[in-house]
């Protein structure tokens, strides 16, 4: 099987609003708030699953256009936040590395898509830790620049989402190979088609 697949922009754009859509709904699930003013949601679930189920290109975009729909308005953050007030949150790092913390995992999971099985589960786990990686490093740092804490501080506070989020990456792996076991060629390099 060729490691390259034709696609077309309608395919692309499609999938890319239909994650948009479903990082939406994971955001506006009930928030658990905790100390730090950064809500634990299932963002980073949607989020990651987007890059392990798209690619990184795709789920890259797919973030960006959730961010993008967010400051232009619409409640899909957080608590039905929405605009560029929610730049001045505490959360606004982990918010802002979602594209970047998608393309990791969707990079990442591209490395393990031809592995079958428990392997494959345990790579796409990796790739959503690693994605994880990246967001929380960009949150500890929003943290430390908006809420003007000290790194020792902030880092504490973001020890609370990681039992959480290391749950969300169980799930997230899980359904990523349950989808790519259905849809064998949604990770493969994109070729766009001939006209």
């Amino acid at each position: 099987m060729s490691d390259t697949a034709k696609t077309t922009p309608a395919t692309d754009l499609a999938l890319v609003a239909v994650f948009a859509a479903l990082i939406a709904a994971f955001s506006l699930t009930p928030a658990i708030p905790i100390a730090g003013g950064v809500p634990i949601t299932l963002q980073t679930l949607a989020v990651v699953l987007a890059g392990l189920v798209l690619g990184p290109w795709r789920g890259f975009l797919a973030t960006l256009l959730y961010l993008a729909v967010g400051f232009a308005g619409l409640p899909v953050f957080a608590g039905g936040a929405a605009g560029l007030a929610v730049l001045g949150k505490p959360s606004v790092g982990y918010l802002l590395a979602f594209p970047l913390g998608a393309a990791v995992a969707g990079y990442l999971a591209r490395l393990s898509s031809s592995w079958r099985g428990a392997r494959q589960y345990l790579g796409f786990f990796l790739a959503g830790l690693g994605a994880s990686i990246v967001i929380h490093a960009a949150g500890i740092l929003g943290l430390m620049l908006v809420a003007k804490m000290g790194f020792g501080a902030a880092f504490l506070i973001d020890l609370a989402f990681w039992p959480g989020d290391l749950a969300k990456m169980f799930v997230a792996a899980a359904i990523a190979v349950a989808v790519h076991k259905a849809f064998p060629a949604l990770l493969a390099r994109r070729q766009p088609a001939l006209a």
